[in-house]
């Protein structure tokens, strides 16, 4: 896994040379909100297709 520095200047090299401030803020903060989801992911674990749709059956039902 590589460090938040490395992913950063990845990220950087990545984005044309015309980005603006605001597009790398949003480009570190989907970063950021992805790794937290990957991480819960294996901490937590997942839900299966089927266990998504069963839980969800009770809400989407009218």
């Amino acid at each position: 896994m590589n460090t938040a520095k490395q992913d950063v200047r990845q990220m950087l090299e990545s984005l044309p040379e015309d980005c603006s401030l605001e597009d790398i803020q949003y480009h570190l903060y989907v970063t950021e909100k992805v790794r937290r989801g990957l991480s819960r992911a294996e901490h937590e674990g997942t839900l299966s297709q089927a266990q998504v749709e069963e839980r969800l059956a009770k809400w989407l039902q009218r």
